[in-house]
Order: C-alpha cells, then structure tokens, then sequence
C-alpha cells in the first residue's frame, strides 16, 4: 500500500522539483486544494498534496508518477507502533517478512528470503548512501544497521529492479532510510528506555539550524541487552552438551554516533556504530553453549553530498564517500587430543572503499525531466581471513581489492496530462567479470482523479561479492570465476483513492532470476558458492489504508507470493505463501494519547531440509503520549502480546532446521526535549 506520509515540498531557495527529501523539512508543509488532475500539466501533478518519494528515480517526484510500488513509514509511525529497529519498521510494510537466526536479521520480499544469505538482494541507503557493505554485500537492519531508529525521518521502500539508476544490490528493491535535520530537533534531545531481558538504551541528540543557514544534527546511543538466560535446542540436548541449554549466550551490544551539517548546497553526513552479538545456536558445528562465541560488526562511513540548481532548469548532484567495515567471529571448537580441549578460529574480514557519483537533472517544458550520471566505485582494500588463534595455524588469507564505473540516463515524458512514461537503463562494468546493461520502463495512466494505473517492466544484477568469490577458509572452495545474477520484472499496479479517506492498491508481479548465486558442494564435500539456479515467481499485493483525525490510522495488507525453482519446480525454502498485515493507531485522547496495535500473519514455510515451519499470529501493542507534559513523550510496548510461539528456518550453517523466536517483551521508552 501507499503509506500516507508527509507532504514534502521544497525549503527556502530550492524549488521542490530539484529538493533531495533527505533535506526536507515536513514541518513547513501547507496544504493545497483538492484540483482536477486531468487538466494538470505534469509538473502541477507534482504540486498535488500526495506522498513524495525521492528513491525510485532519485528525485523528488510524486508516489503516483513514481515508475514503481512504493510505501513510506513516517517517524510517527515508529514512535506509535513502537518499532525499535529498521527491521521491525519494514516488518509492517506490505509484502515484505524478516527472519532471525540470533545473529543476524534477513529481509524478504516478494516471497525470497534464502536462509543464511546477508539481504544481498536489496539495496540499503542512508539519504542515498549506499549501506550495503563491500565484503559480504549485506544489508544489515536489526541492531546491527549502523543508524539508530530515532534519527529516522522515513523510511521509503520501492519495490523492483532498480539497476537501472542504482546498479549492484538493487535487485528486489531499494530502502532509503531519510534522517532528521537539526532543525527538527531544535535543542537537545534525551531518551532512555528499559525492556525485557535487561535491555537498556540512553540516546542524546542535539540539533539546531541557525539564522545563517547553518544546520546541525548530533546523536549519540548505546544500547546492551543479557539476552534470555536460557535457550533450549533440543538438537543438541545430550551429555556434554548442558542438556541442550545454551545460558547467557545471546547477550548484544550496540553504539551508534551520528553527524550532519547542512549549508551552502552541502551536506556533510557520517556515523560509527559497533555491534557486539554473542551467538547462542553453535552455528557451523561450534562448542555448544561456550561464551566466546560472537560476532562483531563495526562501521564507519562519511559522505560529502553537493547540490545546486543552475539556470535553465538544471541541476546538478554530486558526492564523494568513504567507508570502512570490519567483521570478527569468533567460533570456538573442541579438541579432544590435548588440554585446554578447545581452540578458537577467527573469521576476520575488512572492507575499504570510497566513491564518487554525480548526477544532472534537466526540466523540458515544464513536462518533462532528463536525468543521467555516473557513479565510480573503487573497493581498495578487500581483506579475508581465517585462522586458528591458539595454537595459531592459519586457512586462508586473501586482499582481492576491486573497482566498477556505472553510467545511467532516464526520461521522465508526460506524454499527455494524465499519462507518464518513464524509461532509463545503466551500463556497469566490472574488472572482474565485465559489463551488465539494465534497463526500467514504466506507464503511469491516471485514469481519473482517483484511480491510476501502472504497468512497469526492470531487470537488475547483483554482482558475486568478495566472500562468494574468494573465501577458501576450513570447508570452502573459491570460485573467482562467478558470475552476476539477473532478474528481470513484471508488473501492473493500479492505485485508487475511496471516499472517506480510504486509499487501496492493489498490485500483480511475475519475476524471473537467472544465474542464481547458491552454495553447493564440490567433489571434495566443501561448500563452494555456484551460478546454480534459476527461479519463478509470481503474486499478488494488496492493500487499504485510512488516515483520519488528530494522526489516527488504520492499515490492512494481504500478500499472495510463490516462488519456485524452476529446474525441479520446487518451492523455496523460507518463502511464506501467504503475508497479512494490520495496524491501527487510534488518539484516546486528542492528539495527546495514541493506542497503537499491530498483527502479522505468515503462513507456513519449508526449512531448509524440507520440514515444515508453522504458521504464526504475532500481535505487538503501544501506548504513546506526547505533550501532556511540555517536552515529553512516553510509550509503553509489549511484543508478542499472546507468547506466540514460532520459528524460523535455520541455514546451512545451524544443527537446528528452526531455531525459535522471542516470545512476550516490553520496553518503556521516556524522551524529553530540552
């Protein structure tokens, strides 16, 4: 569905056409009159009060002329639902599920979501800059993504191929997480929130815009849960082995800093975040149940954003960027020849790399818009290595730095008042495996003023990353010779507006993945990652949306997804037929109390050895209140309401084919604004 957001229109001295939404400030929006938008020319359709989005064609453009299906999460959506995460956030969004095998969170979408892989199929943005990391390529969104929840504006989730303007990683889909400005924080912020499981979180933000143009936004947070005392897995419930019991082994740690100064066209933005996680299911046959077992993300990141807008309806973006990440597991494993009886291997992996992109948008007629640009990525320092730490005895060690150039172009043409066409492609290459060329075509009809029509065709790659191509570790086999897998798709989404504020879409796809990147197994029994398979898939996605008084809300979704590999026309594992979604946020009180609730439905899913997943009901409540005391906000949220107890799908690497989910929780979150 389209999620009924803020309006953004243009700040002071940028006209709204040109304006990145990551620098909009929503608090100056005005409302415009209801017009008749058959006798609109394109760009007065743009004026319309409607969602924007900036992520499906990277400008500022109306959801309705936008060429894909998009939804957009507020930040008021995440204080009344309660969300804590981005994964949590995405989790309500229609036709999208997540999964956790206590280490990590995975994003699916359109029913693909291959157990163990790092959501290497979506591309992760921060106000446009790419989070995808540049070892394993994933898409971190649990309390590992390197941003914290409370410096989100919105979030905009566009569904398809986005290779076309994006390249590598935009292959279900993009998510640009759009941050605060210090403007809207004006002055200093403070959080604190206590949960379940001894989970506490403080959070100081401070933000301001001065007369002199001038913005500035600072935050700072940490957060550490113990995690359950105990965890049964009944996989390893033998002597030796604590009957199965793994105790005070999930404990996490995380700390985020966050930095953005706006003026004069720039936009200088950076974080740091570290993420300690300990891992209690023993993956890739550890001890059980021994301490040491952890992973450790950390992520440091700048980015140097200037925009300007020229005479003549030109106008020019350009960025420069640096980032860093470094991975380390520690996995112990038992010796039965000689004391202590365990060693511990280390995974150690780093990721250097800066880029440069640029891009120009040209108005025509006031009708039409020209975009095209280059993006230049050089990963300088691409680091693996595996090793035994005592006695030290090393596997593998690798440094396999790498570059790619993309250029892209796109026309956005109103071919009449009420009808859009919008076509654009990208060249990439690679010096490891060559060029990719991707195109999107999409027709906007707006049947009338209520009803539009779409019908969008894209493809998109994702290039084979450094840990596919290159890892030789205990057990795996390089294979430097892999190549990009594809996908090309298909859809028609029709968008409708219905008396009393309702809003429905509902939206048909069919995708087709060639080349599939899969882990297989050599003749030597070691795991070797292959262009092994080629996937179907098709479904439906609907959704009715009602926004009402003093920020009220009520939200149902149904998706209706197969996918199936196509050579043995078998279902894939983790892939739910069947997605249902509801929210409502309903004001007890003015615009002071809120009671938010929410329901997920997922049908059941094969694992990965073709057991069966049960179906689950998971109910979250939040109680928010704002400005019942000057400054303050306070929620109260309970996850989980009924303890519903459901799992999901192990990977390759875990003895257990589910591994079981977090029952009931709460957290009290208090936020004073000074």
């Amino acid at each position: 569905m389209i999620l009924a957001g803020a309006v953004l229109l243009g700040s002071e001295g940028c006209p709204m056409g040109w304006m990145n939404a990551a620098e909009m400030d929503p608090r100056s929006l005005k409302e415009t009159p209801s017009t008749n938008v058959l006798t609109m020319t394109f760009d007065e359709l743009l004026e319309v009060n409607v969602d924007r989005v900036y992520s499906a064609s990277k400008y500022d453009q109306s959801v309705a002329v936008a060429p894909a299906s998009v939804s957009i999460v507020t930040a008021d959506e995440i204080k009344r639902l309660g969300y804590r995460t981005l994964s949590e956030a995405l989790n309500g969004v229609r036709g999208i599920y997540t999964s956790y095998d206590r280490s990590y969170t995975y994003l699916g979408i359109r029913g693909f979501n291959r157990p163990g892989d790092y959501n290497t199929r979506v591309l992760l943005l921060v106000d446009g800059h790419r989070i995808n990391e540049p070892v394993y390529g994933g898409a971190q969104i649990g309390t590992e993504f390197p941003l914290d929840i409370d410096q989100v504006e919105r979030i905009e989730v566009v569904r398809g191929p986005g290779s076309s303007i994006y390249g590598d990683h935009a292959f279900f889909g993009v998510v640009n997480v759009i941050t605060r400005t210090g403007s809207q924080v004006n002055g200093v912020e403070a959080s604190g929130e206590y949960g379940h499981w001894d989970a506490y979180k403080g959070i100081l933000t401070y933000g301001k815009r001065w007369t002199n143009g001038w913005d500035l936004l600072l935050s700072g947070s940490y957060y550490e849960s113990a995690g359950p005392e105990d965890l049964y897995y009944p996989e390893f419930a033998f002597l030796g082995n604590n009957l199965g019991v793994s105790e005070d082994n999930d404990h996490d740690q995380t700390k985020h800093l966050f930095l953005k100064i706006i003026n004069y066209g720039l936009t200088l933005e950076g974080g740091y975040s570290y993420r300690e996680k300990g891992i209690p299911t023993a993956p890739w046959e550890t001890a059980f149940n021994d301490p040491r077992t952890r992973d450790i993300d950390e992520r440091p990141y700048a980015d140097l954003k200037f925009q300007h807008e020229f005479a003549n309806d030109w106008a020019l973006t350009a960025r420069t960027y640096f980032d860093y990440y470094r991975y380390q597991g520690d996995f112990p494993y038992l010796a039965y020849e000689q004391p202590p009886y365990s060693y511990l291997n280390r995974d150690d992996a780093k990721g250097m790399e800066w880029g440069l992109d640029l891009q120009w948008v040209k108005g025509i007629a006031d009708r039409h818009k020209l975009l095209f640009g280059m993006e230049y990525r050089n990963l300088f320092e691409i680091y693996q290595r595996n090793a035994d730490l005592d006695p030290r005895h090393e596997y593998f060690s690798s440094d396999e730095p790498s570059q790619n150039v993309g250029l892209f172009a796109q026309a956005e043409v109103a071919l009449r008042t009420n009808l859009v066409l919008n076509a654009g492609a990208r060249f990439d290459y690679y010096d490891s495996f060559g060029g990719e060329v991707h195109p999107r075509i999409g027709v906007v009809y707006q049947a009338s003023e209520n009803t539009t029509l779409k019908l969008l065709y894209g493809s998109a790659f994702r290039a084979p990353n450094a840990f596919e191509r290159f890892y030789a570790g205990e057990g795996y086999t390089a294979n430097p010779g892999l190549d990009p897998e594809t996908i090309s798709t298909y859809e028609l989404a029709w968008e409708q507006k219905l008396p009393a504020h309702l809003h429905g879409t509902v939206s048909f796809y069919y995708y087709d993945i060639d080349r599939l990147i899969s882990q297989t197994e050599d003749s030597a029994g070691n795991i070797v990652y292959q262009n092994a398979e080629s996937i179907q898939a098709y479904g439906l996605e609907t959704g009715l949306e009602n926004r009402f008084g003093q920020g009220g809300l009520a939200r149902i979704s149904y998706a209706l997804q197969t996918a199936e590999e196509t050579e043995n026309d078998t279902e894939l594992s983790n892939s739910p037929q069947h997605l249902i979604k509801a929210s409502l946020v309903a004001p007890l009180y003015r615009d002071k109390i809120y009671s938010g609730l929410e329901m997920v439905y997922q049908s059941a899913v094969w694992t990965q050895h073709w057991r069966r997943a049960d179906d689950f009901v998971v109910v979250n409540w939040t109680l928010f209140s704002q400005k019942l005391l000057k400054n303050l906000e306070v929620s109260a949220s309970i996850y989980n309401l009924f303890d519903t107890d459901y799992a999901s799908p192990g990977a390759s690497e875990h003895l257990q084919e589910m591994i079981a989910q977090d029952g009931r929780g709460f957290r009290v979150k208090i936020t004073y604004r000074f």
